[in-house]
């Protein structure tokens, strides 16, 4: 490291947990985001504060003024613009020693292991189930661990499935193995833009901890946070043998 990259991440060297040899891995780990919005946005700004050496921002749309009130990476003047690109150029700003790669193109189970195939860990941060199941699959298929964040109202959750590195492990679908019915979107219920960011910085801590080996981190788990209540906890998710993805395993 440089001796600017030294004082940059010095209170990440003097943490036994990181040190020199996790920042080191920092910088030479991919990223791969799923949605550069409300999750994305704060997860990326965090990880390319963290060193992160390269970051693949994937979304297929473009700034509107309610995006504001939760995705605080962009700004007045980015309505109209594509959110890969100028949530990418704020990374760049934040970090240049980070490389970004900002994809207007939305995840399909046709084109999930194109996007990801390259990345050392994968964060979904989108506010569909289609895109979800595709990245899960993906991921599975790839044998990359998958950081899952969501929210709704007050409420957020963050999970890592890991089960093409780990056959005992739970893949997403063995968590939600059809799409709800009565599946809520952000649009229709409402979120609170605050809880956002703290999903968002909870995905992006758990990469960190995943890069690096430190702590405990929560594969095979759910964080399951109460924004109206204040209160959070953590479950342990089960393997589903009749899985369609991961089941076969």
């Amino acid at each position: 490291m440089t001796d600017e990259e030294i004082q940059r991440y010095a209170r990440h060297l003097v943490l036994k947990e990181i040190g020199g040899p996790g920042q080191q891995r920092l910088k030479a780990s991919s990223v791969a985001i799923v949605g550069a919005g409300g999750l994305g946005g704060p997860a990326a700004l965090y990880l390319a504060a963290a060193g992160i050496g390269t970051i693949r921002l994937i979304d297929p749309d473009t700034v509107s003024l309610d995006n504001l009130q939760r995705q605080i990476q962009f700004s007045t003047a980015d309505v109209g613009q594509d959110k890969a690109a100028i949530a990418g150029a704020h990374l760049v700003a934040l970090n240049p020693h980070v490389t970004v790669d900002a994809v207007k193109d939305s995840v399909t189970e046709a084109n999930a292991q194109h996007h990801l195939a390259s990345a050392d860990i994968v964060l979904d941060g989108c506010d569909n189930f289609e895109t979800r199941f595709a990245v899960n699959a993906a991921c599975h298929m790839l044998g990359k661990p998958l950081v899952s964040g969501a929210v709704g109202r007050w409420s957020g959750q963050v999970g890592i499935f890991a089960s093409g590195l780990d056959a005992a492990q739970p893949c997403y679908r063995c968590f939600v193995p059809e799409i709800p019915p009565d599946a809520e979107t952000c649009e229709r219920v409402g979120v609170v833009g605050a809880l956002t960011g703290i999903v968002g910085a909870m995905m992006a801590l758990e990469t960190i901890k995943w890069i690096t080996g430190a702590g405990e981190t929560l594969t095979g788990q759910l964080w399951l946070h109460d924004g109206l209540a204040g209160t959070s906890r953590t479950l342990a998710l089960p393997k589903d043998p009749a899985c369609p993805v991961c089941g076969a395993n």
